[in-house]
């Protein structure tokens, strides 16, 4: 959740899902962020998908 005042939640949540990945086994997984702060683009025009890979080199859609 990406929260007002708070910096971009992307890179801990990468590393997040790193962990959680590694746990289970998995080589892909997905990373949803909700965005919550008041300049925020319209939802339309922020619902993306991206590749990035976790630290460890696990690809990620998200």
């Amino acid at each position: 959740m990406w929260r007002p005042g708070q910096r971009d939640p992307a890179e801990e949540g990468l590393a997040q899902l790193d962990r959680y990945l590694d746990r289970l086994d998995l080589e892909t997984g997905y990373l949803v962020i909700f965005d919550r702060r008041p300049e925020a683009a319209p939802m339309e025009d922020r619902v993306r998908f991206d590749q990035e890979r976790t630290r460890r080199g696990v690809r990620s859609p998200f």
